[in-house]
């Protein structure tokens, strides 16, 4: 018999879409989180509103890992319809939690794990009139009997459900009344089992906080001055706007109660982006949500905005594509498009957050690099970045001015008219490649200057004149090239003497993590680097030279990162193996330990 694990736990809640399991979920992953255990959800849904299956995975980890655990060791059957698979993705020696008001069919009967039924459907017959609320009610049944069998508190439950429904005492009372019937049922039967305890972390999760990174990132934004944001729904990238919806009215007011910025819904992406050149070209701090499919309709502006050098920022919540692709599921598989978008010569600034701190604080100095380099910025996350919640330390803000670049009023012109000095939109002034520009509304003669998408020379003049044209397009690469040294740095842990390097971004962070433990449990000691932005910093080169064999995992087939990093250090980037994971799936320690194991046994062979 297994002795239970403390604090170790993976529950998988198998339901139907749209069935109300949302609710029941959060509040079982929030109990666990108020105990102070260190714990992480996934959510893994289909991309219609209702009926098609989905599962919630929470992770409890004494250690504090927070990726996807490899296997699953509580299955939570809910969803006739996807019972006979679900059976088999619990482990040997797991348990399945099951409605077992019907008796329970025989093709659904697996030797090697332990079947625990609870009466849902008629229990919660009992408790909740026949309402559409009770099939939702039925979910509440099962956060009670796993209350029971791994010993969340009730307590707890009752804290979370306040937290929750504060201001509606009947939910919280209908509720309380379905998760105790679950708990008190499995009470009375004595089920009992020998997988896993939770026991309370004293001070364990004291003064973090649970968020998802679009919600981190619209905060983000809010902080580094956004006041136009444009967007069109959706998933995984909706939240975003959403919440910026929320907490703009509450943290940008005026004193005379009127509002100081603006959300437009726009009738389509291409409009959107068109809004954000627009409002950047007047001088707002702009923005924009979406995903792939978005991505590839705003383009053209995404062009017209590199090229005529105006700021605006992207949020890119990446799924899975191509076209519709898997619009629920996680990948990083946007990176080259996002890099290179648009036609003709572009290279785009792309901000890469890794949890909750770096959306929210990437999110806000976006703005500040929009301005400084006049261009379009990417803050590229990925679904299960965006969409799942993680427990995190609290947002802390840094408190910066605003980086407004060269942004040149009345009173500046006027000291350049002085001191005998042209103001010319488009010429290289420092040598840096970035110019000076002016914004409407200034009053000083020399400030206006036309805007275009066509060939223009320094000064802003129509031009299709071959040297005016090459002259501008390198001066946008020297701009890119200066932005080298704004861009965020990588983080990268160093052991001397340690010859094998593993590089990451984004959510892969944490399965790297993990990953890099039991790799240095199994001998292999690994050090690493976390890209935070392209382009690449002179960081990256000196880490492939330090190492002889560097792991670059990423989340899409192609090896998109790998591949700007070979295009520029061909010669370093050959140490660059390739760790892709791309089923759409959040990525798993496990995982990457084996492709990670199999490349070394491939190469040594």
């Amino acid at each position: 018999m297994e002795t239970p694990s403390i604090n170790d736990l993976n529950i998988c809640v198998a339901t139907e879409n749209g069935s109300g399991s949302a609710s029941s979920n959060n509040i079982l992953f929030k109990a666990i989180f108020k105990m102070g255990i260190p714990c992480s959800s996934k959510n893994m849904f289909p991309s219609n509103i209702q009926g098609l299956p989905t599962w919630y995975q929470i992770r409890a980890s004494a250690e504090g890992y927070l990726s996807r655990k490899d296997v699953i060791d509580v299955m939570v059957m809910f969803n006739d319809a996807t019972a006979a698979k679900d059976i088999y993705r619990v482990r040997d020696g797991g348990l399945i939690l099951f409605d077992d008001s019907a008796p329970l069919p025989a093709h659904l009967k697996r030797e090697g794990v332990q079947y625990i039924g609870v009466p849902a459907n008629k229990l919660v017959a009992k408790l909740v009139p026949a309402s559409p609320l009770r099939a939702k009610q039925r979910n509440m049944i099962y956060v009670g009997a796993l209350a029971y069998l791994f010993g969340i508190d009730m307590d707890v439950i009752k804290a979370v459900l306040q937290d929750t429904f504060g201001n509606k005492p009947a939910v919280i009372e209908s509720n309380l009344a379905c998760i105790d019937a679950g708990y008190q049922y499995l009470k009375e039967k004595g089920a009992t089992q020998n997988i896993a305890r939770l026991q309370v972390i004293p001070n364990g999760n004291k003064g973090k906080i649970i968020t998802d990174g679009n919600t981190a990132c619209a905060l983000g934004a809010i902080f580094g001055g956004a006041s136009v944001i444009s967007w069109y729904p959706i998933t995984p990238s909706s939240s975003l706007a959403e919440a910026l919806e929320h907490y703009l009215p509450r943290l940008r007011k005026k004193r005379d109660g009127k509002r100081a910025y603006a959300i437009v819904q726009a009738e389509d992406e291409i409009a959107a982006a068109g809004m954000v050149v627009g409002a950047g070209w007047a001088g707002a701090r702009a923005m924009t949500s979406t995903s792939g499919p978005g991505l590839s309709l705003m383009n053209e502006m995404i062009g017209l905005a590199y090229y005529a050098e105006i700021p605006g920022v992207f949020f890119i919540v990446q799924r899975g594509g191509p076209s519709t692709g898997l619009p629920t599921r996680t990948q990083q598989a946007d990176i080259s498009l996002m890099y290179g978008a648009s036609h003709g010569d572009t290279r785009h600034i792309i901000l890469l957050p890794h949890d909750m701190n770096s959306c929210f604080d990437l999110a806000r100095r976006s703005f500040d690099l929009a301005d400084r380099f006049q261009t379009p910025v990417f803050v590229a996350l990925d679904l299960d970045l965006g969409m799942n919640l993680w427990s995190s330390e609290p947002l802390k803000l840094q408190k910066e001015p605003f980086d407004w670049g060269k942004r040149l009023n009345a009173q500046q012109l006027e000291e350049w008219v002085k001191a005998g000095k042209k103001f010319r939109r488009y010429f290289d002034q420092d040598g840096d490649g970035i110019p000076y520009r002016t914004v409407p509304g200034n009053p000083h003669p020399m400030a206006p200057y036309f805007t275009r998408g066509s060939g223009h020379d320094a000064d802003a003049r129509y031009s299709e004149d071959e040297h005016d044209y090459k002259y501008i397009l390198d001066r946008l690469r020297r701009k890119f090239e200066t932005a080298r040294k704004y861009v965020p740095k990588p983080i990268i842990e160093k052991e001397k003497g340690v010859r094998t390097g593993v590089i990451c971004y984004g959510s892969s962070y944490e399965p790297v993590r993990e990953a890099r433990d039991r790799l240095k449990a199994r001998g292999l000691k690994t050090n690493h680097l976390l890209l935070r932005a392209l382009p690449l910093t002179s960081e990256v080169p000196e880490f492939l030279a330090e190492h002889d064999v560097v792991y670059l995992v990423e989340q899409n087939r192609d090896a998109q990162m790998a591949a700007i990093i070979k295009d520029e250090y061909p010669g370093l980037g050959a140490k660059i193996i390739s760790v892709l994971v791309y089923n759409g799936l959040p990525v798993t320690a496990g995982e990457l330990v084996r492709q990670i194991l199999e490349a070394r046994e491939s190469a040594a062979a």
